[in-house]
């Protein structure tokens, strides 16, 4: 765990600082709201210490085909292993994939088959208030920043942290608000640590999900990432509860990961076989869930949020590299016709994958429609 300030300053001088700080609860008014109201884990461990999607494919599917890095030819062609969503499916749980204009959901290619499942988050807000929620929900962010007044809530950077947080905020009040909100939980975590150090030692001697190995660089997924935050939210959890390392785990060395969900939605909805080696491992939390009636305290909606001094991206900013990931298989679906050299801009690339995403799922909808 060292070489986090020697690394930062190889790649930019003066990151040193940067990498050892953290935001403090002015900063994440939302955040440290709901982690003070409900449930805070502080012993989540990122699936694998790699980036973004690899840790992805684990809240997924619990492993990332041996995948260490980001890799955006593999991604276009999407990830084969079983979702767990595809798990549900098969026992007749209904779920949905909300997203804003491109769901990173299709970096799994099975997903891809279920274009009935995508809903736009304009559709989620309505399911709240309409109390027609699905039994499960993934929920995406906003990715691109396409005009000043829409702009990326993912918190990657270089994007604004407060509109991430003015995310947070919207999502809660309207599940808060819901018919269903007495039967619901709100999972919120990170899929990994961004590059910032961490204190405690990652996990080791863990199960490989699936016995595929990485052969560049070797790694033999036996080793956790670091924390990241993961906060529940439910009126059937205790105020202000911080989680340690699991009392009940499967086995001795169990810990709350990404694969946590997967293990979780086994034991509630009964199915039938563990997705892998991983969440068969990984420490369920449905124990938090100990309350014998609904809390009533819990508050309706959360702090204001305001702009941070620093300015993130802009819809004229160029696009990083998962963003042109995302270009390439929203491409790649619908028949690779497009020169992708001509989108420059996150606003050009997220008006691209919005209409191209839209495209995909309308003629997948009608050719299963017309083949049923």
């Amino acid at each position: 765990m060292d070489g986090f300030v020697a690394n930062a300053e190889s790649a930019s001088k003066g990151w040193g600082p940067e990498v050892m700080s953290c935001f403090n609860a002015t900063s994440l008014p939302i955040l440290s709201t709901l982690a003070m109201e409900f449930v805070l884990f502080d012993h989540w461990h990122a699936s694998l210490p790699g980036p973004t999607e690899p840790n992805r494919a684990y809240y997924q599917s619990c492993s990332s085909y041996g995948i260490t890095d980001n890799d955006a030819y593999l991604y276009t062609l999407g990830f084969p292993q079983k979702p767990l969503m595809v798990a549900l499916d098969e026992i007749g749980v209904n779920w949905t994939i909300w997203y804003e204009e491109f769901p990173t959901s299709f970096f799994m290619r099975q997903l891809r088959d279920y274009p009935f499942h995508f809903g736009t988050m304009e559709s989620f807000y309505s399911a709240c208030k309409e109390g027609n929620l699905p039994d499960y929900s993934f929920i995406e962010p906003r990715y691109f920043s396409i005009v000043d007044e829409y702009l990326a809530n993912d918190q990657h950077p270089n994007h604004e942290v407060s509109q991430g947080e003015l995310f947070l905020k919207y999502l809660y009040e309207a599940i808060r608000a819901s018919p269903q909100w007495n039967t619901t939980a709100l999972i919120i975590t990170y899929d990994e640590h961004g590059g910032y150090y961490d204190h405690v030692p990652t996990p080791l001697n863990i199960p490989n999900p699936d016995g595929i190995n990485s052969e560049d660089p070797p790694f033999d997924f036996k080793r956790s990432g670091v924390r990241v935050p993961a906060v529940i939210v439910s009126p059937w959890v205790k105020k202000g509860v911080v989680v340690h390392r699991p009392v009940n785990g499967p086995t001795p060395t169990s810990e709350y990961e990404h694969c946590s969900i997967a293990a979780t939605m086994k034991k509630i909805y009964n199915i039938p076989q563990f997705l892998t080696a991983r969440d068969a491992w990984a420490a369920p939390f449905d124990d938090l869930f100990n309350l014998d009636t609904p809390r009533t305290d819990c508050p309706m909606t959360l702090p204001n949020v305001f702009p941070s001094a620093v300015k993130p991206n802009q819809p004229d900013s160029p696009m990083h590299d998962l963003q042109l990931t995302m270009l390439s298989i929203a491409n790649y679906i619908n028949g690779n016709g497009d020169d992708l050299s001509k989108y420059k801009t996150e606003r050009e690339g997220g008006l691209y994958v919005k209409e191209r995403v839209e495209q995909y799922l309308s003629n997948q909808r009608r050719l299963k429609t017309n083949f049923n």
